[in-house]
């Protein structure tokens, strides 16, 4: 497409954010993707701003364009690409809205040197947590740049009333939860969900994820190191933190490493699962998407409190249990709890299920989305009276929920 065709649908929303499927996987690309793809029912039509460590090129990812462009440097763990500049002033020229991903520090830069003039949303997907040094410097241009904003997403409440940062927002803050489509995982390959049968069994705990600082998979190996207890822990490591099966001193009989893993092979780990473990201690883990992968599916959840979407996908008691960040003592008693009691570990199951249906959807999440985007650009979406007034979003409150 080239840069002045037009965009055919009503609303023409560009996505900018540092990576993006297929070349990295995570929260936040999951999360665009599913507003890509879920808002199209609303006449919006979605593209992507991105970059990677290939050549730049363009692609179809799902059913909408994904533009990369080249990666030229990394600093302090922030990706930078001069040539990203050009490429996100000359799509932006052709959008409606300009959807930002937050954290990413090039991206508040470029938004300044571009100056697009188009309404613009941020969602918020975490407070900078890890660069405690460069932070004071780069503080000045956040503020800016979130000042700055039409609209400002933030994915839980509970992120709103504890993030340093957004609490200076509130006027312009919209609370949507992330929502995913469960359609991929309801129906795991039955050669697969054999295959790993065989090779783990069943009613294990599982974490999957990539093995970065804040996971806290040293928690996680200490509470069950021991117990007899099955744990599986589906992931890779990063540049970060390698994985965890490197380390031999990690090694326990009832510990199972799969390294990497695919969508299919996921699913049908989630089903033979007993239990969803997510031991992260930092608020770097802003929501946790594997939590509602297994609440999705009727899985019981065990997270930390760490004041973030974690224990608003997990109400302790509810669907799970959430205990103290940090505490290997107080994650084994938990485990141990749904491992010894059967009956309440599908109890909460099952209220996990309900809770993820009453909030958590995809078509929920983009049915949000497309209204600030019809607000913010004061454009009509395909949506009915009755589903603005049921999705309407009031803006946010100290105690609201």
């Amino acid at each position: 497409m080239g840069v002045n065709e037009r965009w055919s649908a009503a609303v023409r929303v560009l996505h900018f954010y540092k990576t993006y499927l297929p070349d990295a996987h995570g929260g936040a690309q999951q999360v665009i993707y599913e507003i890509c793809e879920g808002t199209k029912r609303y006449g919006i039509d979605c593209e992507v701003l991105a970059l990677t460590s290939h050549a730049s090129d363009t692609r179809i990812v799902g059913g909408h364009r994904a533009h990369f462009q080249r990666r030229a440097a990394k600093i302090a763990s922030t990706d930078l690409s001069i040539s990203a500049v050009g490429r996100f002033r000359e799509l932006a020229a052709n959008a409606d809205v300009v959807h930002y991903h937050f954290p990413w520090p090039m991206m508040d830069v470029a938004h300044f040197l571009v100056l697009h003039g188009k309404p613009s949303v941020v969602t918020y997907h975490s407070d900078i947590v890890r660069q405690r040094f460069l932070y004071p410097f780069y503080r000045p241009i956040m503020h800016r740049f979130l000042a700055s904003a039409d609209t400002i997403v933030a994915t839980s409440p509970a992120y709103v009333r504890t993030s340093p940062v957004l609490c200076r927002y509130r006027d312009k803050v919209r609370v949507i939860p992330i929502g995913i489509d469960d359609a991929p995982l309801r129906h795991p390959d039955p050669a697969l969900l054999q295959r790993w049968r065989a090779k783990v069994g069943s009613g294990f705990f599982l974490f999957v994820g990539v093995a970065r600082y804040y996971k806290r998979l040293d928690v996680l190996l200490e509470a069950a190191r021991g117990t007899g207890m099955p744990v599986v822990i589906a992931g890779a490591g990063n540049d970060d933190q390698p994985a965890p099966q490197s380390h031999a001193e990690t090694r326990s009989d009832n510990i199972i490493y799969t390294g990497a893993i695919s969508d299919a092979d996921k699913a049908a780990l989630l089903h033979l699962c007993n239990g969803v473990v997510l031991p992260s201690g930092l608020r770097s883990e802003a929501f946790g998407i594997v939590l509602l992968e297994g609440a999705m599916l009727s899985k019981p959840l065990i997270c930390c409190e760490l004041g973030t979407g974690t224990t608003y996908v997990n109400v302790d008691g509810l669907t799970g249990f959430a205990v103290p960040p940090g505490d290997a003592g107080a994650l084994r008693a938990a485990m141990r709890r749904l491992h010894d009691n059967p009956d309440l570990a599908r109890q909460l199951g099952h209220n996990a299920r309900k809770r993820y249906l009453d909030l958590f959807t995809g078509d929920r999440m983009a049915r949000m989305y497309a209204e600030v985007y019809e607000q913010v650009s004061g454009l009509p979406m395909h949506l009915t009276p009755g589903e603005v007034r049921q999705h309407a979003l009031p803006r946010y409150r100290q105690h609201g929920s």
